[in-house]
C-alpha cells in the first residue's frame, strides 16, 4: 500500500487557525476598558459647568420669552448674526450698557434728539432710519429680549456630530471596530477554503493509494443543442419573443414626448415645500399671470426680493436631513448675486446676473392651453394638474400631459355655470338635450379638435 503524505496536516492547520482566531478575538475585546466611561463623566461635568456659566452670563431674563418677543417685534428689521435694516444683535449686551439699551428700545428717537453719541452714530450708519418706539415693553420684557440675544450661537448639528465622532475616534472608546470584524471574518473564510482544498486533495490521494476508482460523470448533450432539435419548443419560443418584443416596442413609442416625472436641477434651488407648504404662499402670488394669461409665467426675481430683502437666512427648523440650513442660506446668497443686492449696505449694486431657469412643463406647439380659462373661469386648483406642489422640495412634472389625459379630464369635470349668464343660457339648452343637471366640459364642446389644436 502506498503511504499517504501529510495525512495529519489538516488537523494541525485547523487547530492552529482556531487558536489564532481565539487569541486575536480575546485581544480585541480586551480593549474595552472603563476609561471611556470616565472620560464621558468628565465631559458631562465640563459641559454642565459651561452651560451653567452661559446661563449665568445671560442675566436674569427669560430667553424663551425673549425669543417670542423678538420674533414678534424685532425680527422684521434685525437678525442675530448679520446686518439687516438694523444691526446684528447677538452679543449686544457686551458692547452696549444695559441701561442705555432699555432707553434705546423704548424710544430711540428721544435719545437721538438729545444728541446721544451712540444713538446718533447708529442713526447715521443705518441711513437715518429711525427705530420705532416700544413704550409698551416693560423692564422685564426688555431683559428677556437681551437674555435671548446674549445666548451663544448654536453649533450646527452636522458640525456637532462630526466633532463627537472625531472625539470618539481620538479617545479610542470601547467596542470593536466594524473593519476589525470584517478582517476577522475574511480571515476565517479564507482558512475554511484552504482547509476544504487540503481535505479534498488528501481524500483523493488516499483513494488513489487504496486503489479506489472515483466515479466519472458521463458527458451530457448541451442544453442549446437539445433545444434546437426540439422544433415545438423553438416555435413556441419564437412566438413568445415576437409578442414580448411587440409589447415593449409599442410601449416605447407611446412614451415618446411624455416627460412625466421630469425633475431638472435648477440654477437656484427653490423649495416649493417651504414657500407653498410651510409658509402657505398662494401659487398665484408668484405666478400672477396665470389669472389673466395663457401661461403662468416665470416670476421675476423682484417678486422674490419682496420678501428676501429681510430674509437672508432660513430658520434652523426648516433644514432637513438632505438639505441643511447652510445649503438654503447659500441659495439665498445666489439670489442676492443675481439681483445685485448688497446685504451689508442693504442696497442694490446694479450688477445683475441672469438666472437660466430650466422649463419643466412644456406642451407641443400644436396644442393650445390657457391658464386663465382653467384657473379663473373653471376654478381648477393648481394641484389638479401639477400635483402636491406644497410637498415638493424640487419641482417635477406630476401629470403625463398627454391628449388622453386632457380628454379624460374634460369628460369627467363639470362646468361651473353659477353667476355666468352666458353659461346659464347654454346650460339650460344643453341640459334638455342631454337630460342632465350638470354639464361636463365635453358636453359643451370641450373635446372638439379645434378647442385645443390650431
Amino acid at each position: 500500500m502506498k503511504k499517504v503524505k501529510y495525512r495529519h496536516s489538516v488537523a494541525r492547520i485547523l487547530s492552529l487557525s482556531v487558536s489564532f482566531f481565539l487569541t486575536f478575538n480575546a485581544l480585541v475585546y480586551a480593549q474595552d476598558s472603563p476609561l471611556a466611561e470616565d472620560e464621558s463623566v468628565v465631559q458631562e461635568t465640563v459641559q454642565g459647568a459651561q452651560e451653567s456659566n452661559v446661563e449665568a452670563e445671560a442675566g436674569s431674563g427669560d430667553a424663551a420669552a425673549g425669543k417670542e418677543i423678538f420674533n414678534t417685534l424685532c425680527a422684521a428689521c434685525h437678525k442675530l448674526d448679520s446686518k439687516s435694516i438694523g444691526p446684528a444683535l447677538r452679543g449686544v449686551t457686551e458692547t452696549r450698557d444695559t441701561e442705555w439699551l432699555h432707553s434705546w428700545i423704548r424710544n430711540s428717537s428721544a435719545l437721538i434728539a438729545q444728541g446721544d453719541e451712540q444713538a446718533v452714530e447708529i442713526y447715521n450708519e443705518y441711513n437715518q432710519v429711525a427705530m420705532p418706539p416700544f413704550p409698551q415693553l416693560s423692564d422685564a420684557d426688555i431683559d428677556n429680549i437681551l437674555a435671548y440675544v446674549s445666548q451663544p450661537k448654536a453649533v450646527p448639528q452636522a458640525q456637532q456630530a462630526g466633532a463627537e465622532a472625531a472625539g470618539g475616534a481620538a479617545s479610542g472608546g470601547g467596542g470593536i471596530s466594524t473593519d476589525i470584524l470584517l478582517v476577522i471574518l475574511a480571515f476565517v473564510l479564507a482558512m475554511l477554503l484552504v482547509i476544504l482544498f487540503l481535505v479534498n486533495r488528501t481524500l483523493r490521494r488516499f483513494a488513489a493509494a487504496s486503489g479506489v476508482e472515483l466515479p466519472v460523470s458521463p458527458k451530457r448533450k448541451p442544453i442549446w443543442k437539445a433545444f434546437v432539435e426540439n422544433q415545438f419548443l423553438v416555435l413556441v419560443s419564437a412566438v413568445v419573443l415576437v409578442l414580448i418584443g411587440t409589447y415593449f416596442l409599442y410601449g416605447y413609442f407611446m412614451q415618446v414626448g411624455v416627460d412625466q416625472g421630469y425633475q431638472p436641477i435648477q440654477p437656484i434651488h427653490f423649495s416649493h415645500r417651504i414657500h407653498a407648504g410651510d409658509n402657505q404662499i398662494e401659487c398665484k402670488f408668484c405666478h400672477s399671470s396665470a389669472r389673466v394669461s395663457k401661461t403662468s409665467g416665470i416670476p421675476s426675481l423682484n417678486v422674490c426680493m419682496n420678501c428676501h430683502k429681510s430674509i437672508s437666512e432660513v430658520a434652523p427648523e426648516t433644514a432637513t436631513d438632505e438639505y441643511s440650513k447652510e445649503f438654503y442660506d447659500g441659495e439665498i446668497a445666489k439670489l442676492y448675486d443675481a439681483v445685485g443686492w448688497d446685504v451689508s449696505q442693504q442696497a442694490y449694486t446694479g450688477e445683475t446676473e441672469p438666472v437660466k431657469w430650466i422649463r419643466i412643463h412644456n406642451l407641443p406647439d400644436f396644442a393650445y392651453f390657457n391658464h386663465s380659462q382653467h384657473v379663473e373661469v373653471g376654478g381648477i386648483a393648481c394641484q389638479t394638474c401639477h400635483g402636491p406642489v406644497q410637498e415638493m422640495e424640487i419641482m417635477y412634472q406630476n401629470a403625463p400631459l398627454t391628449m388622453g389625459w386632457c380628454v379624460n379630464c374634460h369628460r369627467e369635470t363639470n362646468v361651473r355655470t353659477a353667476g355666468n349668464e352666458y353659461y346659464e343660457k347654454v346650460h339650460e339648452e344643453l341640459s334638455k338635450k342631454y337630460g342632465v343637471e350638470e354639464l361636463t366640459v365635453s358636453q359643451m364642446g370641450g373635446i372638439e379638435c379645434g378647442k385645443c389644436h390650431y
